[in-house]
């Protein structure tokens, strides 16, 4: 009997722990220029089991990118470590490093901008073959061609060139370019932002076809909540550099638990303009800038549970289990939820 497989099963696909990274900016001044560390990942920690969707969630400058980023090695973390599928990716040499990249995809958020206009669909579809040495120039091009109709474009257009498509086409020859190595790991950064909300609706629903027909496992890169519910089974959701909450989708929808993830699910648009105006009057302390201090909570200048409480000042909450796969870091978690006007779960779409 083979355990080994099994093992595996049972193993995270991608296991992230403690990734930090941080810039140094300078900042010009009257008689010098000094500069300022910037931290945009700081100790983020988490797994993504095979065929799951684990979507990480926060506003824009949360660090959303940058840890996909570090994860796939396209920027090189300053601490921590990255494992794939038991294997240590920050400690790859560049060729052993090129040779994973072929498990391990990216679908980028600008259709328009990751696509070069010079070539035609197919090529663009096959290149990625052509790069990593597989299969002769005859199965490159049906292997593009049949990756091309399993997300819905037709052989037809193969010969076009990407300017010749819409934004929603355009998605589907990214999905198709980063589909056509057969990776285990596609990290989606923001994919639907720039779309329609309908065509955004048909790229989530091809998005989990395919996840389903070829056992995928996604990383989901989106500030859209009502995206997130739609496509993830678990979520994540960043403030500033850290992970501050992370439950199974449902679960972070029904209980949310961290001041700040009652925000974002209180902010979500309703069709009452009334109940909209009160959530915004409700959420007014939490309109400040936010802290990046060392010391204490960093949401703390805009939470109205912290705000004047000494440990959310002095102590900065490590992230904790409340139940069970339920992890936030908060010293009182739930509080501002049970003093929130109306159940927050009912306020975003469960499909588009």
């Amino acid at each position: 009997m083979n355990t080994t497989k099994d093992e595996s099963a049972d193993r995270p696909l991608l296991e992230v722990r403690g990734l930090s990274k941080s810039y140094r900016a300078k900042a010009a001044g009257v008689r010098l220029r000094r500069s300022t560390e910037f931290k945009a990942l700081r100790e983020v920690s988490f797994d993504v089991m095979r065929g799951e969707t684990l979507g990480l969630v926060g506003e824009s400058g949360s660090g959303k990118s940058t840890a996909a980023a570090c994860v796939l090695r396209l920027i090189e973390a300053d601490s921590g470590s990255v494992r794939f599928d038991g294997i240590d990716v920050r400690a790859l040499s560049k060729p052993e490093l090129r040779r994973l990249r072929s498990r391990m995809q990216i679908v980028f958020q600008d259709p328009y901008g990751s696509l070069d206009p010079r070539f035609s669909v197919r090529e663009l579809v096959e290149e990625p073959l052509l790069v990593h040495g597989m299969l002769d120039a005859r199965l490159r091009r049906e292997r593009a061609l049949q990756m091309l109709e399993r997300v819905g474009l037709s052989a037809s257009q193969a010969e076009r060139n990407a300017h010749a498509f819409s934004g929603g086409q355009r998605q589907r020859i990214a999905i198709a370019r980063a589909l056509v190595l057969n990776p285990e790991l596609v990290v989606l950064d923001e994919p639907v932002t720039a779309l329609d909300v309908s065509v955004q609706a048909q790229i989530l629903n091809l998005l989990t076809e395919l996840q389903q027909e070829l056992n995928l496992t996604y990383l989901f890169i989106v500030h859209d909540l009502a995206v997130a519910q739609y496509l993830c089974h678990r979520i994540a959701v960043m403030y500033l550099g850290e992970i501050i909450e992370i439950a199974p989708s449902q679960e972070l929808f029904d209980n949310p638990l961290h001041p700040y993830t009652v925000t974002l699910l209180m902010a979500a648009p309703v069709p009452d303009p009334d109940e909209m105006e009160n959530r915004r009057s409700a959420l007014s302390a939490t309109t400040t800038s936010g802290s990046k201090a060392e010391q204490g909570c960093p949401l703390r200048p805009r939470c109205p549970v912290g705000v004047n409480r000494p440990e959310c000042a002095s102590l900065r909450p490590a992230l904790r289990e409340i139940a069970p796969g339920h992890l936030v870091a908060c010293h009182y978690p739930g509080e501002m939820r049970a003093a929130a006007a109306g159940p927050v779960a009912n306020t975003i779409p469960t499909s588009l």
